[in-house]
């Protein structure tokens, strides 16, 4: 197989294997970051005993999420929320997984699978290939900065398909954040009739917006995670360390700290667009006004709302991508025997 064929193919297969695997972390991620905060109370929390259900026609139930209680459909938990009642909270990631799970059944945690897959396996292997391209072809001629050149051509690539893709990204956001419930039994059907009724009354450019926080996101991880993989290989093969393992790990441990460090990021993406589709206050889905919103009600905390669950995914994920594109790409690339 020719090289350029045998790379499409590793790629291909990597974004593939990582969308089927890692989505219920996302969908995890993505319900923590979009829940509201826990309320500062301006006035004292009413007695425990008390429903927020009219009086003797639905009983209360502690301890147990109205969505996972299928069996007590007449029975509902209900928190005390800024001077509402709201349905219970998630807390943390394993608890927001057994709720989704007791809720919607195995198919809620890889709720946008399908929409991962058609931005994932393009996207993903137009951006492996574009940042080889530019490592291996395009850049030499202008840097030789070991260090300097991965960290660019990560940052082109993922930029030029960040953008590509972003409309995209918009439905899965918001169809992943969007819980089943008896008025949106189809999430899927009620988020695109979203999405179209954004388009007529905002415009088609209303698909790009949240872009700048994901451009922050994405080629700020892209950028310190090829610049940071490239520098644990060389690290590694200097002391005689080659093979899958080596190129495992190192995508890893750079995934891992690349997380870390746009966390922040992450969060006012997924904020942003899943508050474009709700909120009638636009200045509220701006960047810096989302960012010191959050600072100023939840504290810097916040930023890293759903961090466990996006290190959980992104470490194997990334350790998978790398390693099916150079392990595969390799395989397939060797000349046959005549």
């Amino acid at each position: 197989m020719e090289p350029f064929q045998a790379k499409i193919v590793a790629a291909a297969t990597g974004s593939t294997l990582t969308a089927l695997t890692m989505t219920p972390f996302d969908v995890v991620k993505t319900r923590l970051q979009t829940q509201p905060p826990e309320p500062r109370l301006l006035f004292p929390k009413p007695p425990l005993n008390t429903c927020c259900q009219p009086t003797g026609t639905i009983g209360c139930v502690r301890n147990m999420s109205s969505l996972a209680a299928r069996s007590l459909p007449a029975e509902i938990v209900c928190v005390w929320e800024a001077g509402m009642w709201k349905a219970e909270r998630v807390n943390g990631p394993f608890d927001a997984a057994r709720k989704v799970w007791m809720a919607e059944g195995a198919r809620g945690l890889w709720k946008g699978v399908g929409t991962t897959l058609v931005i994932g396996v393009p996207s993903s292997t137009a951006y492996i290939l574009t940042y080889d391209h530019l490592l291996r072809q395009v850049l030499p001629s202008i840097m030789s900065s070991p260090t300097f050149t991965p960290l660019v051509a990560g940052v082109a690539a993922r930029s030029a398909i960040t953008t590509l893709v972003s409309p995209l990204e918009l439905i899965r956001t918001n169809l992943q954040s969007t819980p089943l419930s008896p008025g949106t039994p189809h999430t899927l059907r009620s988020v695109l009739t979203s999405i179209r009724t954004l388009t007529q009354t905002r415009g088609v450019f209303a698909m790009w917006r949240g872009l700048g926080a994901t451009l922050w996101r994405d080629s700020t991880f892209s950028g310190f995670y090829w610049a940071s993989y490239e520098a644990w290989k060389r690290n590694f093969q200097r002391r005689g360390h080659d093979g899958t393992w080596v190129t495992f790990v190192s995508g890893a441990i750079s995934g891992t700290s690349a997380a870390l460090l746009t966390s922040p990021f992450d969060v006012l993406k997924t904020r942003r667009q899943a508050l474009i589709m709700s909120s009638t206050n636009y200045e509220m889905t701006r960047t810096l006004s989302l960012f010191l919103q959050v600072i100023r009600t939840e504290g810097p905390s916040a930023l890293f709302a759903g961090l466990t669950p996006r290190i959980i995914k992104i470490a194997p994920a990334c350790g998978i991508m790398i390693s099916c594109f150079e392990g595969i790409g390799k395989l397939l690339s060797k000349p046959s025997s005549s």
